[in-house]
């Protein structure tokens, strides 16, 4: 039989258990800690447990475990029973934040009333304190849907921005306003930390896809903590990295991690042997030099913004861009390139039902390999070109596929001098809106000779004389087109073809649907096709489409209102703008980085490093391209029918109409109901409708030719917002 002191300790032992799970909420456990002047490192230390461990329990990420939980209990109940909460203290309830529906980031969590507003703006700019979290920063709250959805793994966000202070102090800052300490003192123990403690990085977008690498960005304070230099020398600049000598070349080296060709440079990629499936690498983005291009994660009027903003607040707007896009690779065309094979990863592990063992299958709507290329369709430098042309030769249509976004401008008439004003318009995220729904072909091309009969369900490239096509008088929805003050949909100057030239499918197909006889000489087609772009242009476009929600200019908006939020939206949120530029971005640099050329690594006529990839397919880009310029023909014959109307530039996507006032509304017509024209232009936030680039007048555009002796594309000089800028020059 037990003893009276063997079941004294069993009691005791099942008190002690229960006293373990009598925490209080982690608000009060921060403020209990505040009240008796305790860091959270005396904490840590009174606990034998990490500081970051103490700063996880007040915010409510993580929750102590035994033997730690009981002591921390019993401290929490010695100091509750010294300073209990006041009544005036208690703060009321404060409102629910008021969120877009379209918003997918973090809901903030309401800022009590009782916080005074001084202390809200000194916690943008306080340093890291002795707790870990920014002083002042507001956790991120989660609605248990997206709490349940989290991986643990990446629980800490995708990224961080490493930053030190004065004494020497490294801290990570994390998306949700967390800052972690950084105990690493050299560039691989900083990795080793970030692979088995900061719990970084983002899950799959795709189930057979894999997950992201956690990015650390580095500031000019955190390189000179690990050795690094802040600036590149001009030679370093050339190579794209420090040289192999370099100490830290040398550290990481030693310390058995791998890099990749490229060295240790702007986006340095270091890594160690995968455990198993479990990839072990770790990206540094490294900020003082250049990886972030201002012209498209940042602002071209600031161009040191992004190396004076705020740890915590760049980590914001990176973290959204993770959130919303992906996480960064690089440019944002590399990323935009990169999240095309998230979306539609290549291949996928499939059980082979003879041996019962996992192997690799591809899939069937994604692109897995290279396949030959077409001579029409590469750039002049491709090697396969090598010896079939002299050196400066200029290909012609007849030998190149040249389709390009528009590049036009024509004089105006009399009539249309008569009005005061030129009114652009451009149309949301081009490309992207492209992309969506169009067909592209997923194999290697076929070639069909002996005048094959046109096929517009097989994407690619098809030699076809259009020189017979009269597009001066055409029929739309019962009314004349006067088809010569329009340009041509068949080339990028808007010139009527002379002779047989290379054509997308989707530039055949609208001369079909126009009514023309298309009768090809020769084609380069691919059989296995797919919707390949769509998953990509959805997820670009919710991305766009919250983001302009966050400044105030959501899809219901129309007409004046819509233009006063499109003026008042980068004073909303500044962020939000950036965000905005860093997406729109991604969608156009993707598109060109299919057919991307070389940029002098190589002699001309030598294989280039781009060439290696998967996605190295300028047949897609062409396609895309012709879709986006016989789209955009197609509204302006929509608008010309509805309303007599014609431009006398575009630019891309940017049109240039003569207007009677300084308005978008003055010029775009509508239905009698005040609708705009179906299959015309329409007003709107969403990729494919338009937004007003700038208004200007005509005196400045004959100014302007006049100066220059030319008609020349005034489109893309057009944009101000003021409609007397220039007049009279």
């Amino acid at each position: 039989m037990s003893t009276e002191n063997e079941l004294f300790s069993a009691v005791d032992a099942l008190l002690k258990q229960v006293a373990q799970d009598e925490l209080p909420d982690p608000a009060e456990r921060k403020r209990l800690r505040e009240a008796a002047g305790l860091s959270q490192a005396q904490i840590a230390t009174a606990l034998n447990a990490r500081r970051e461990a103490v700063g996880n329990w007040e915010i409510g990420k993580s929750e102590p475990r035994p033997p730690k939980r009981a002591a921390y209990a019993r401290l929490l109940e010695g100091l509750a029973a010294r300073f209990p909460t006041p009544v005036a203290d208690v703060p009321a309830a404060a409102p629910a934040p008021v969120v877009p529906k379209s918003f997918t980031g973090p809901v903030p969590e309401p800022v009590p009333a009782a916080v005074p507003p001084s202390r809200q703006a000194a916690s943008n700019t306080a340093r890291p304190s002795a707790t870990s979290r920014r002083p002042g920063a507001k956790k991120a709250a989660k609605s248990t849907a997206t709490a349940a959805a989290v991986d643990p793994r990446f629980e800490n966000g995708p990224l961080a921005v490493v930053d030190a202070d004065a004494n020497g102090q490294v801290s990570a800052y994390c998306v949700g306003g967390l800052v972690l300490d950084v105990p690493a003192k050299t560039i691989p123990a900083l990795v080793d930390w970030t692979l088995t403690e900061a719990r970084l990085g983002q899950a799959r977008l795709h189930r057979n896809g894999r997950d992201a690498d956690p990015i650390l960005v580095l500031t000019a304070s955190a390189l000179e903590r690990f050795g690094l230099p802040v600036a590149l020398s001009e030679e370093e600049r050339h190579a794209g990295r420090i040289p192999a000598g370099h100490k830290v070349v040398k550290q990481i080296e030693r310390a058995g991690l791998q890099m990749t060709q490229r060295g240790f440079g702007p986006w340095a990629r270091l890594y160690r042997d995968p455990e198993g499936s479990r990839r072990r690498c770790v990206q540094l983005c490294i900020l003082p030099w250049h990886a972030l291009d201002v012209r498209e994660w940042g602002r071209k009027d600031d161009p040191e913004l992004l190396l004076t903003m705020h740890p915590a607040d760049l980590v914001q707007y990176l973290g959204l861009y993770a959130a919303r896009v992906m996480t960064p690779r690089g440019s944002t065309a590399t990323t935009g390139l990169e999240l095309m094979t998230a979306l539609r990863p290549p291949t996928r592990a499939e059980k082979n039902p003879a041996t019962g063992e996992f192997e690799r299958a591809y899939n069937e709507d994604a692109l897995t390999q290279l396949y030959p290329v077409v001579p029409c369709e590469v750039p002049d430098e491709h090697p396969i070109l090598k010896g079939q042309f002299a050196r400066h030769h200029l290909r012609t249509p007849a030998e190149m596929l040249m389709e390009e976004p528009y590049d036009w401008c024509r004089p105006l008439t009399d009539e249309e001098c008569a009005n005061p004003y030129l009114v652009v318009v451009d149309l949301n995220m081009s490309f992207a809106a492209a992309a969506n729904g169009l067909t592209v072909g997923l194999n290697g091309p076929t070639h069909l000779e002996d005048n094959p009969a046109f096929d517009s369900a097989l994407p690619g490239s098809w030699l076809v004389d259009l020189s017979h096509v009269d597009l001066s008088r055409v029929r739309v929805n019962g009314r004349t087109v006067d088809g010569s003050r329009l340009p041509s949909p068949f080339t990028p100057k808007g010139d009527t073809p002379t002779g047989p030239a290379w054509y997308a499918t989707p530039t055949l197909q609208y001369a079909v649907e126009l009514g023309y006889d298309v009768a090809p000489i020769e084609a380069y087609v691919r059989t296995q096709t797919g919707r390949y772009l769509d998953s990509w242009y959805k997820r670009l476009r919710d991305a766009y489409v919250a983001t302009m929600a966050d400044m105030g200019v959501t899809t219901d908006l129309q007409g004046e209102e819509f233009l006063e939020a499109m003026a008042r939206r980068k004073q909303t949120d500044p962020t939000m703008a950036l965000l905005e530029t860093a997406i729109k971005a991604t969608a156009k640099g993707a598109i060109g980085k299919l057919r991307q050329r070389s940029r002098g690594q190589v002699p001309y006529y030598e294989p280039y490093p781009a060439l290696d990839r998967w996605t190295w397919r300028p047949d897609i880009r062409a396609a895309v391209l012709a879709n986006q310029r016989t789209g955009l023909h197609r509204k302006l014959m929509k608008t010309a029918a509805a309303a007599d109307l014609y431009p006398v530039a575009i630019g891309t996507d940017a049109i240039v109409y003569p207007s009677s006032g300084p308005s978008p509304l003055d010029v775009l017509p509508t239905t009698p109901e005040g609708k705009p024209v179906p299959g015309g232009f329409r007003l709107g936030v969403s990729p494919g409708m338009v937004k007003w680039q700038g208004t200007q007048t005509v005196l400045w555009a004959e100014s302007q030719f006049e100066e220059r002796g030319e008609v020349f594309n005034i489109s893309n000089l057009i944009k101000t917002a003021d409609p007397t800028a220039g007049e009279g020059e």
